[in-house]
């Protein structure tokens, strides 16, 4: 199901603001995102696992992987999305680093920012300088910006203002295999607020789709 209204509205506010939609097509079946992107070509589509990704996967589209990612998962996605925005620690990019030497390519990826919730993944703002760094040494990853999922409970304006300002702050990293352009915040339900501090590519889900009970009872329906 896919809701033709918010689709457009989505567009043009993100056109509006030059930013990107990543439809988020967890539990989405592959002839729904076929019918996604007949309506818009522009979009992109992000999975949250590695499992899911590879039995969707079409070469005819461009794919993010927007959820955490373990090691062991890796293979699977490394040279085959646009960006990976879920990067948080220094044994993730090793191995990120070690498949894409392999494969004769070079990772994009954003560094994850946990706003505050420890069962999160993601680095601690305070320590992004020195992560920063660190990911500088590896030649098959390329720094893209940043990405952060807002915490469920919080005052969202203000959270996003501080995010910008983090955002803003790690355009002096830029160097080594890293230019802050992008920064990935925003989803279905906050992603109006997102696009107002600066966000440039936002990932929405249940907006372009439905509740997500809606594609659970369609999996368990086709069983």
């Amino acid at each position: 199901m896919i809701i033709y209204e918010n689709l457009k509205r989505a567009t043009e506010l993100a056109n509006a603001s030059g930013a990107t939609i990543v439809a988020a097509s967890k539990l989405q079946s592959k002839e729904t995102i076929d019918e996604l992107m007949s309506l818009s070509p522009s979009l992109e589509l992000g999975e949250n696992r590695a499992q899911e990704f590879t039995e969707k996967y079409d070469e005819r589209y461009v794919w993010h992987f927007i959820g955490r990612l373990q090691r062991n998962k890796a293979k699977y996605i490394v040279g085959k999305v646009k960006l990976i925005h879920s990067l948080d620690s220094v044994e993730l990019a090793s191995e990120i680093d070690r498949l894409a030497s392999k494969r004769a390519l070079v990772q994009h990826c954003l560094i994850e920012i946990n706003m505050g919730e420890e069962q999160k993944g993601g680095i601690k703002r305070e320590d992004l300088g020195k992560f920063v760094e660190e990911l500088k040494r590896f030649d098959n990853i390329f720094v893209d910006g940043l990405m952060a999922v807002m915490p469920k409970e919080c005052d969202l304006e203000a959270e996003y203002a501080s995010l910008k300002r983090t955002f803003d702050d790690a355009a002096k990293f830029n160097g080594k295999n890293v230019d802050m352009r992008y920064l990935s915040a925003g989803m279905s339900g906050d992603f109006e607020i997102a696009l107002r501090h600066g966000a440039n590519i936002v990932r929405l889900g249940q907006f372009l789709f439905g509740k997500r009970e809606y594609a659970e009872k369609q999996i368990a329906d086709a069983k």
